[in-house]
């Protein structure tokens, strides 16, 4: 088999994780042994953002994670354009969060 071939396998999902997680704020945090992906919502009304998802990951699977997302950024943007950081229809002072990385 070549290196590039992969292996067809059947994914089960659990219910609750059938209708997807919003998510407009991403916390992403690390240990030598781990990184810590928390998902959170930031809501109109709201006082703190809420998180919704954890994800804890060793190092090998994020930067796996990490090469795929890119490739899959890229796929997007071939088939329906570029994506914009700021889109032009949203002013950037009324987006409370960004993605914050901490070490």
């Amino acid at each position: 088999m070549e290196k590039n071939d992969k292996k067809n396998f059947d994914i089960d999902f659990a219910p609750e994780a059938l209708s997807g997680t919003y998510s407009n704020l991403v916390i992403i945090s690390h240990s030598p042994s781990e990184f810590v992906i928390d998902f959170a919502q930031s809501l109109p009304g709201t006082k703190n953002p809420v998180v919704r998802q954890r994800i804890v990951m060793n190092p090998f699977h994020t930067k796996r994670f990490l090469k795929a997302l890119v490739d899959n950024v890229s796929k997007f943007e071939k088939n329906f354009g570029e994506i914009d950081e700021a889109p032009a229809n949203v002013p950037t002072d009324t987006v409370p969060y960004d993605i914050i990385g901490k070490a």
